[in-house]
């Protein structure tokens, strides 16, 4: 009996579960419930939601079992995410993946997406800024990047259709125009040498973005690009998910600051939804080829959710209305402008 008692008393069962401890199980709880019920990036959701469970079963500080400890697997793997090692492997991957075609042949719509990335960015991109220049809030910073846009079908429809009327969201636009081979290869390779030589912090980001592109357009790496695409994309959202989730112990989350941080972080993603589509209607007014403003909301740059909810959300109004390859423009054009944006922060307050 002693023995099980001893046993008991150095698990969490022996004291060391507080309320806050619990809190954040059902936090790790709702995510889980999220990603495998209602399916909302169950590919983001479910490592960061277990994360969350494994890093709030209190460790006993007695046997130093701490899950970040000196020498701790979750320790060395949490280095990816600290020296910003994930993010641009993300941006690999997104950058093998994603069709520039929409963007190339409507470069006007490359304005949405320079509009919409004001207040927001995707996750890879605010961790590597956080990364740089705020270590001590990473772990909320990345949980709230990841966060919104999982739960991008939920917070932008209601955006949408407030700033919207129905009559505007049947606007239907003529399909692309299609866009040469050698124009797919250039572009980013041109874009690379054009923003790192204006704007060097975005560096890592934007090459590795226009890397895993040249991958796809260049018709002779087709292994590779799949690669960058599946394996390696796949293993660090794995990963990455896991480490973050894990990093949101109790006693560090559930802080004002960190609250505070969650609560700016959706408003910022709502206003950054709404920026796009008001500034639809604006450019609605010079010119003769209107947008649909649905599309705006697609630059806030989570690539391809939001351009899945801009389809969504005009099939709802016009079945016939086919919006996702316009809505792909301004999605692209937020990737890249938020790469633009973290390099100006980090070049302009990394050295503060």
């Amino acid at each position: 009996m002693d023995i099980l008692m001893n046993f008991i008393d150095t698990g969490a069962l022996g004291g060391m579960l507080t309320y806050k401890h619990v809190i954040m199980l059902i936090v790790g709880g709702i995510f889980l419930y999220l990603a495998i019920a209602k399916q909302y990036e169950p590919l983001l959701l479910v490592p960061i939601g277990f994360g969350i469970i494994v890093g709030n079963i209190p460790a006993d500080p007695v046997l130093e079992m701490g899950l970040y400890d000196h020498n701790s697997v979750l320790g060395f793997l949490y280095k990816g995410v600290e020296l910003g090692i994930y993010p641009p492997l993300i941006f690999l991957g997104v950058g093998a993946m994603t069709d520039f075609s929409a963007m190339l042949s409507q470069p006007r719509l490359m304005l949405l997406g320079a509009i919409g990335i004001i207040g927001g960015a995707d996750g890879p991109t605010a961790i590597f800024v956080a990364s740089k220049l705020a270590k001590d809030y990473l772990p909320v910073i990345t949980l709230a990047g990841y966060s919104y846009m999982a739960l991008v079908p939920v917070l932008q429809p209601p955006v949408i259709r407030l700033l919207t009327t129905k009559k505007e969201r049947m606007i239907k636009m003529p399909p692309s125009k299609p866009v040469s081979k050698r124009m797919r290869v250039l572009f980013p390779i041109f874009t690379f040498i054009i923003v790192s030589m204006i704007d060097p912090g975005a560096l890592i980001l934007i090459g590795m973005l226009c890397l895993g592109n040249l991958l796809r357009e260049s018709g002779v790496t087709e292994r590779l690009a799949k690669t960058a695409r599946t394996v390696v994309i796949d293993t660090v959202v794995i990963i990455l998910g896991l480490t973050v989730g894990a990093s949101t112990q109790a006693d560090k989350f559930l802080t004002p600051e960190s609250l505070k941080i969650f609560g700016l972080g959706a408003i910022a993603f709502c206003i950054a939804t709404g920026s796009g589509v008001l500034f639809a209607k604006i450019m609605n007014l010079f010119t003769k080829n209107k947008i649909n403003p649905i599309i705006g909301a697609a630059g806030v740059s989570a690539v391809p959710l939001a351009a899945r909810v801009c389809q969504v959300e005009g099939a709802k109004a016009d079945p016939s209305n086919f919006l996702i390859m316009h809505a792909m423009a301004p999605n692209v054009a937020g990737v890249i402008g938020s790469a633009v944006a973290a390099g100006v922060f980090i070049s302009k307050y990394a050295a503060g």
